[in-house]
This record gives structure tokens, C-alpha cells and sequence, in this order.
């Protein structure tokens, strides 16, 4: 008969109260405290980030984007303002264009979307325009041809420094998040993006939210 050591029962204990959580750690593990940190998950539909001197084409000379609401990450905002997104086979009217104004036009679309339109776009972190599509923004009154504009957003997480250090991470890794969703899914590849003005929060696009039945707020857990 083998006779359990105390340190052989409270692993066996640790153990099996981590699978009832649904943690499967093993015991002492530096990653097991890592495992269980959630974060938000924001889902973001299409949108647009226009130039100072897209938006005077498109809304008149001096204009400025007009704030609508502000967005989770300070400093951005929803503005009144709205685009047409065209192509020669297909369009959406109506898209959000998100402020304050950036050094370049950045349309963000779904992969669906660019179905939609007939282009193929990359999947890119926000700001890596590199192979982008081409498409043309409409308003009102105006008219933008934004060539190597239009982007598939790759999945990613704002956070401060301190969240970094919190989470065991650093700016530009890739981590595997499970969203805690009515139809759970793990995205692998999820860049983490640290700057101190950020506030915490993973975003993912409307084709990855579908997927993962994402209905009203819910949270990713970091593997």
C-alpha cells in the first residue's frame, strides 16, 4: 500500500479543485495565476479614421469632426459625421468615422465586409497599412479615393504598463484569449499593445464576435 506524502495530498487537492474550477493548472504553476486574469472584450463594427485633410474634403474647408460620444479608449470618440464605403462591387453607407483625426486614412473592415466589396484586405494591427486595400469615401459633399487604406483589424488587447506587469506581459507579444461566450472560442494570436493612456480591453471584429455568439458585455481569459 503507497502511503501519501502531506505535500503529495494538497497537490492532489490543489489539483482537483482547479479542474472543478476549470482551471486545469498544474499545482504550483506560474502560469496557473496568469490562467484565471479576464479581461473586457469590446466588439468593433466597420469604421473609418480620416486626416485632417480628408475631412475637409469631404465635409468643407476648417471643418473638424464633430464629437458624439466619447469611446472607451481616452481620447477617442464617435463623431457625428458618417462616410460611404465604395468599391466598384459593392458599398455600405452609414459607416462610423471615429476621431480625432490621424496622420492617415484607415478604413477597418471585417473579413464578411471585404467579401462584401470585393477587395482583399490584410489582417493588420491598427496602423500597419502595409498591402491595405483600395477603396473610395463618399460624403454629402465630397469625395476621398483612399488607396491602401482598408484593413482587416488583427485582434488585440490595450493596456497600461501596470496591467502588463499584472498580467505577465509585454508590448507586442501574442497571447491565446478564450472568450467566455454563449459559444466559447479561443483566438490565437491576439497582440498585446501597451501604452499608459490605453484602458483595458480586448477588441475584436463583428465576423469574430458572430462566431463566438459574443452577446452583450462579456470577457476573454488570457492562456
Amino acid at each position: 500500500m503507497h502511503y501519501y506524502s502531506e505535500k503529495e495530498i494538497r497537490d492532489i487537492i490543489a489539483s482537483v479543485v482547479a479542474q472543478q474550477l476549470g482551471t486545469p493548472c498544474a499545482p504550483q504553476a506560474k502560469s496557473c495565476e496568469n490562467s484565471k486574469q479576464t479581461v473586457p472584450v469590446e466588439v468593433s463594427a466597420r469604421h473609418v479614421h480620416l486626416t485632417q485633410e480628408a475631412v475637409e474634403i469631404l465635409y468643407g474647408k476648417g471643418h473638424k469632426l464633430t464629437k458624439k460620444r466619447d469611446l472607451s479608449q481616452p481620447g477617442e470618440f464617435l463623431a457625428e459625421e458618417r462616410v460611404k464605403i465604395v468599391t466598384n462591387k459593392g458599398e455600405f453607407a452609414n459607416v462610423a468615422v471615429l476621431g480625432p483625426a490621424r496622420p492617415a486614412v484607415q478604413v477597418e473592415l471585417s473579413m464578411t465586409d471585404c467579401k462584401t466589396l470585393g477587395i482583399k484586405a490584410p489582417v493588420n494591427l491598427s496602423g500597419d497599412l502595409n498591402g491595405a486595400a483600395d477603396v473610395v469615401l463618399f460624403s454629402p459633399t465630397g469625395m476621398v479615393k483612399a488607396d491602401g487604406s482598408a484593413i482587416v483589424a488583427k485582434a488585440h488587447i490595450h493596456m497600461t504598463t501596470k496591467d502588463a506587469q499584472t498580467y505577465g506581459v509585454k508590448d507586442g507579444q501574442k497571447v491565446r484569449v478564450h472568450l467566455n461566450s454563449a459559444r466559447p472560442i479561443t483566438i490565437d494570436d491576439v497582440i498585446i499593445r501597451v501604452k499608459d493612456s490605453f484602458a483595458l480591453a480586448m477588441h475584436i471584429d463583428f465576423d469574430e464576435a458572430n462566431a463566438a455568439a459574443v452577446a452583450g458585455n462579456i470577457t476573454g481569459t488570457l492562456e
